[in-house]
Parts: C-alpha cells; structure tokens; sequence
C-alpha cells in the first residue's frame, strides 16, 4: 500500500531590509525610550529617578541637535556674507598695476610686458626665456644675478627681432652659481587689472586677457 506523504505548507519570510545608520539621532532616541517604556515589567516598572535621567539625556540631545543646525545654519550665512564682500572688493583691484606669482602673461601684440623673478643667492648667471602657447622658445635674454626681486621688460619681439602675435605666452628663469649648479627661482608678472570674473571657485582677476587667483597677487601699485 502507497504512503502518503502529507503535505507542509511553505510560508515565506520576507525579511526587511534595514539601513545601518552609523548615529543617531533625537527621534531616534524619543523611539526607544518610547518603547522600552512599552515593554517594561509591570511587576519592576522602571524607577522615577532613571526615568528623569533618560528625560534629561533626551533634552540634552535636543538641545545638542539644535545648537548644530543653527551653526550650520550660521556657517551657511557667513561664507555668503564673505563671498559678496570679496567680490566687491575685487572690483576696486580694476586698473590697478599688480604683481602676481606665476610664469604665464599675456600679450596684446604691440608695446611691452614687464616680468620679474627673485633669486634667493646672487647669481653668476642668469637667462630668461620667452615661450609661446606651444612652449617653443622664441626669446632668450640674459637677465639680472642680483640677489632679490628682479625685473626685466620683454619688448614683444622674438630672437629674429620680429614682433609676435596676440596670445598667452609663460617664461622661465635658469640662474646657475659659479660652480655651474642650478638655483632656486620664483617668477612673477607685472600688469595691470583690466576685469575681475567671479568664478565658483573664487574671484579672479583678467590680466592682459589671463586669468589670475586673488592668492596669487602679491603686491599692489597704485594704477
């Protein structure tokens, strides 16, 4: 005679899933409290005193939480109080000449463009070199040794004594002491403030069609 088997429902448990929260928070810890209120003995309810205890850490929670979102809040207020102000001061840097670091400059196609580097040591020799936007040199000059701020004026022409073109242009400086070793050298460029651009990232100045960081000038001359 067959055996019949009987037959087991299946459930299915459907688990949640739940999102690990790495702190928490003043409705969180309302919750629990709530609850553990819900599910104490009714024979040992919890004693008044811890009671008051776990009201007071509520408090002070919501408190703590309350300080945090006005600070924030300030913060927010602060750092766009601070932008209009840097912006607005910005604009009077217009037509004002300025020193900036750095080694790119612009130039319009006619006249000349004043740069300058500074020299930690006296040098024994020193050579500036003009490039264009492809970093060909298309100029080379000896430059100043002495120890210090330095400036030279490029007048725009190449080694073939030609005039270059409008566009950007950078230069570098090669000083070497009397055993031949080469020192250390920082460059900058002089011009004059024509536009300031307000950027995402901050405001930046328009120097002879470059754009330059206010965290880079370093000196401001009457315009």
């Amino acid at each position: 005679m067959p055996t019949i088997q009987p037959q087991v429902p299946t459930q299915t448990i459907s688990t949640a899933t739940r999102t690990a929260k790495s702190t928490m928070g003043k409705d969180d810890f309302l919750s629990l409290l709530v609850t553990q209120m819900q599910h104490q003995d009714p024979m040992n309810p919890m004693q008044s005193a811890d009671f008051a205890a776990q009201l007071a850490q509520f408090s002070s929670l919501e408190q703590l939480t309350n300080i945090n979102s006005n600070l924030e809040n300030s913060l927010a207020a602060n750092s766009l109080l601070s932008g209009s102000i840097n912006n607005a001061l910005s604009a009077t840097f217009i037509g004002k000449e300025v020193r900036a670091t750095g080694d790119a400059f612009g130039y319009t196609g006619s006249g000349s463009v004043k740069l300058g580097y500074s020299l930690d040591v006296s040098a024994a020799s020193t050579v500036v070199k003009i490039m264009d936007s492809a970093g060909n040199v298309i100029r080379t000059v000896s430059g100043d040794t002495s120890k210090g701020q330095n400036t030279m004026t490029w007048d725009g022409k190449n080694d073939r004594g030609e005039t270059v073109g409008m566009g950007s242009y950078t230069f570098k400086v090669e000083s070497k002491d009397s055993a031949g070793d080469a020192l250390a050298v920082s460059t900058s460029i002089y011009g004059k403030v024509a536009g300031v651009r307000f950027k995402s990232s901050g405001s930046v100045f328009v120097i002879d069609g470059v754009e330059i960081s206010l965290a880079n000038i370093v000196e401001i001359m009457q315009g």
